[in-house]
């Protein structure tokens, strides 16, 4: 089992939970009832699952594909952490990571 942490956008809030390796972050955080939309189910047609990942576990992480680059030039609040929880597959490297959501979600309506 992988542990991930949430943290609310102004950093009040950690939440904890334990998920299977293979699961993609976006199912493990909608799931969990975090803010992500993720209309777009893993095809990379919308930035509405941007997460900030914590500098230590972002190294972690494969490089990202131009396209979800892309996808992220779009995202409100992106830095220079920023992926797609659809994009993120837990594997034993990532245990303990740690996600913040971003200020300003918007989801597919704007809001």
């Amino acid at each position: 089992m992988i542990r991930v942490t949430f943290v609310s956008a102004d950093g009040r809030d950690r939440h904890e939970v334990t998920a299977e390796a293979g699961l993609r972050l976006l199912e493990v955080a909608q799931n969990d009832g975090q803010p992500l939309e993720g209309t777009c189910e893993g095809q990379m047609a919308c930035s509405t699952c941007h997460v900030i990942v914590d500098p230590d576990y972002f190294a972690r992480l494969p490089r990202a594909a131009e396209e979800e680059e892309d996808m992220l030039d779009l995202a409100v609040g992106a830095v220079r952490t920023s992926r797609l929880a659809c994009q993120i597959l837990l594997t034993p490297d990532l245990d303990g990571l740690v996600v913040h959501m971003p200020a300003g979600h918007r989801d597919m309506q704007g809001r």
